[in-house]
């Protein structure tokens, strides 16, 4: 048998029968479908929210309505990073195109961020330049139907992200969730100044710019840990109970694997027996892979690596110390 062999296949180029349609031509037009949807809907809800903050002046339905236009034009580049990933591999990019799902999140990020800033810069010069509330019945309603709208994104766009493994379209989901709280406290705000205290509106609008601040925090961490090919370790000890389940092979080492937008790349090495033909070792690569689509749904790219038992190991194909002719001796680590 040869020392050892790759078996290097695409998700969608398996032969499997689990669906009629291609998989990830599924998760791509789910999640354009979803991006399409809360975009509509956070964009009604905040359209709303303008025409009672112009008639109230009120800051802490201000700093809601920003970052409610922020969620809504989260969708554009979440929408453009979706159509990028239908595009087939080229000679140049011969991955795909599943990293400007990635660079979507960033951009995600970035919006987020700038609504706080704006949000909390408004709310302070309030308390320096403070203005009598109008409307706070208009405030309150338009607070609730904030509410609505966002815990209705949220859910939306939490499942979908989840069936399809977008990190970037999760991590939007739970912003909108966030800014359904804040829509919140804006009917707090507004019962503190039917109350008395007109400082409670600019209070209100602080409370949503620390929100804010918190909302991006959480997805950069989900987004730049993707972007520097990070996994949950619970992927990695998936792949190997898979692996571990083929007859025939007796060890899995070397496991590694990263996200490409929402699909997940694998790379494996598995032992096989000494006495083990190419086409034996090959047969075995198919069965691994097979029950690696079975654990992990969002698998795109799965790289198996086989060695003979006695040679297992990337530490036996370390070429040592030598040289060339009357070159000095050098090794490749």
């Amino acid at each position: 048998m040869a020392n050892h062999k790759h078996s290097h296949d695409q998700g969608h180029s398996h032969p499997h029968s689990h669906g009629v349609i291609d998989p990830s031509i599924i998760t791509h037009e789910r999640g354009l479908w979803a991006v399409k949807w809360s975009f509509i809907w956070l964009m009604v809800t905040a359209l709303f929210q303008v025409i009672v903050v112009v008639a109230s002046k009120s800051v802490a339905l201000f700093a809601d309505t920003v970052h409610n236009f922020a969620d809504a034009s989260t969708a554009i580049p979440l929408g453009i990073a979706f159509v990028f990933a239908r595009f087939k591999p080229t000679k140049r990019f011969t991955y795909g195109y599943g990293r400007v799902e990635d660079l979507a999140g960033v951009l995600v990020v970035l919006t987020i961020l700038f609504s706080a800033v704006v949000a909390g810069y408004e709310a302070i010069q309030r308390f320096f330049h403070p203005i009598s509330i109008n409307y706070l019945w208009a405030v309150a309603l338009a607070s609730i139907l904030g509410f609505v709208g966002n815990e209705a994104v949220a859910i939306f766009r939490i499942r979908v992200g989840k069936e399809i493994g977008s990190a970037a379209l999760v991590a939007d989901g739970y912003h909108a969730r966030v800014d359904g709280f804040t829509s919140l406290a804006v009917l707090l705000g507004a019962i503190g100044v039917w109350l008395g205290f007109p400082l409670a509106d600019p209070v209100i609008g602080l409370f949503i710019s620390a929100a804010i601040f918190l909302i991006v925090w959480q997805s950069a961490k989900e987004v730049f840990t993707r972007m520097l090919d990070g996994v949950d370790p619970e992927v990695l000890h998936e792949v190997i109970h898979a692996a571990e389940h083929v007859k025939g092979v007796t060890q899995v080492g070397d496991v590694k694997a990263r996200w490409v937008g929402h699909r997940l790349y694998v790379e494996l090495n598995i032992a096989v027996g000494n006495d083990a033909s190419v086409k034996e070792g090959h047969e075995l690569t198919k069965k691994v892979r097979h029950e690696l689509l079975h654990h992990l749904p969002h698998l795109g790219h799965v790289m198996i690596h086989v060695d003979p038992e006695n040679d297992f190991g990337e530490k036996h194909f370390k070429i040592g110390q030598h040289r060339h002719g009357n070159l000095p001796f050098h090794s490749h680590e």
